[in-house]
């Protein structure tokens, strides 16, 4: 198991209404729903069996007022928020929102990176236990995918504050490159610049489900959109981009077609 330090821990939706985003991500990824149990706050943990992998909830109406969109981060982490924090602002990135306790759960914070893509830094206290579903099981997270402007720079970024280092890269033309990048020795995602329709540098994250065809079916039927394939990638997967009925983007990927 790879070590936490700079490692995906989690994954959150903050979305317009956490209840439907629950049935779709239910129904298309084939999660579990259960709620998390801290009191005052409506958060519901979507798990694979009985292992949480991800949370979702409704966005503040104070936080819809001025403008944030629903969407999907990544957690990624740190043996030490504060001292990753401070170092974020020293790499260039921009601190959103700065260390803070969740009680009985961890220590969190949210920032960017230096073009900008928002992602949070995560500590779990105590550390999460219980028996991971496998890697490639339905309702894992199968890749994470950063579009960015200056590649080579935020890549940089990356690699001091976590550590990840490149992997292989492919040449895909007038798209530019799309660099790898590796932690502990596992290849876990993908960089490249991002693409003109793209509107910020922001993250991706691929959801693994049963077979790609039927998931599609239940994409469209369930009131979300299908941007980007279904594809074939090297390796032999498939995978989509799209969006979900509350226009969060996500990604799904699967051996099967």
């Amino acid at each position: 198991m790879p070590k936490p330090q700079g490692s995906f821990v989690w994954y959150e939706l903050m979305t317009s209404d956490a209840k439907a985003g629950e049935a779709f991500y239910r129904d298309v990824v084939g999660w579990g729903a259960q709620g998390a149990g801290m009191p005052g706050v409506d958060y519901t943990l979507m798990t694979v069996g009985s292992m949480p992998v991800a949370g979702m909830m409704t966005m503040p109406a104070e936080a819809c007022s001025a403008g944030a969109k629903p969407g999907w981060i990544g957690y990624v982490g740190t043996d030490d928020v504060d001292a990753s924090v401070a170092k974020v602002s020293k790499l260039g990135g921009k601190v959103h929102k700065g260390p803070a306790d969740i009680p009985g759960v961890g220590r969190f914070a949210v920032v960017a990176d230096p073009d900008g893509a928002v992602f949070a830094l995560f500590k779990w206290q105590p550390p999460q236990d219980g028996e991971r579903p496998a890697p490639d099981a339905p309702g894992t997270t199968a890749w994470r995918e950063l579009y960015t402007g200056d590649l080579q720079r935020v890549f940089d970024f990356y690699a001091q504050l976590f550590g990840w280092s490149k992997a292989d890269a492919f040449d895909m033309g007038p798209m530019g490159t799309y660099q790898l990048f590796a932690h502990d020795g596992e290849t876990i995602g993908g960089m490249m610049t991002k693409p003109a329709q793209a509107p910020r540098p922001c993250w991706n994250y691929y959801f693994n489900v049963d077979a790609m065809g039927a998931a599609v079916e239940r994409v469209k039927r369930d009131g979300g959109q299908v941007l980007t394939g279904p594809m074939q990638v090297p390796g032999g997967s498939w995978i989509i981009q799209g969006l979900d009925p509350q226009n969060a983007a996500f990604a799904l990927l699967s051996r099967n077609a």
